[in-house]
């Protein structure tokens, strides 16, 4: 991981300052690094997709869609409700290195 420090003055201009910012490609960058907000933001639409499909498939099976199974509906539902859960504990981790950092002594 490339961590780069610039010193600040004073008379810094905002473009300066954009400029000595390392640049980041998102997924179609092909192969470069991706920043962790962006990996969050995709594992939160992960997460909504699968309770989207959770929920389109209870539709289904409360409909009598002899295509979908109980089965499946029930794996789906299985597998958005680890996925949120797992989303909501990195919120709570996240959290709480937040507060602590905040809390720090400098």
């Amino acid at each position: 991981m490339d961590l780069r420090l610039t010193a600040l003055t004073p008379t810094a201009s905002l473009d300066a300052l954009r400029a000595s910012k390392p640049a980041v490609a998102g997924p179609q960058g092909g192969g470069a690094r991706e920043g962790f907000s962006d990996a969050f933001k995709s594992a939160l639409h992960n997460v909504s997709a699968l309770q989207k499909n959770s929920n389109e498939l209870q539709d289904q099976v409360q409909l009598g869609n002899p295509n979908v199974s109980l089965e499946q509906t029930m794996l789906a539902m299985q597998k958005s409700q680890i996925g949120f859960q797992t989303a909501l504990h990195v919120r709570n981790r996240m959290v709480q290195a937040y507060t602590d950092i905040m809390n720090m002594q400098v």
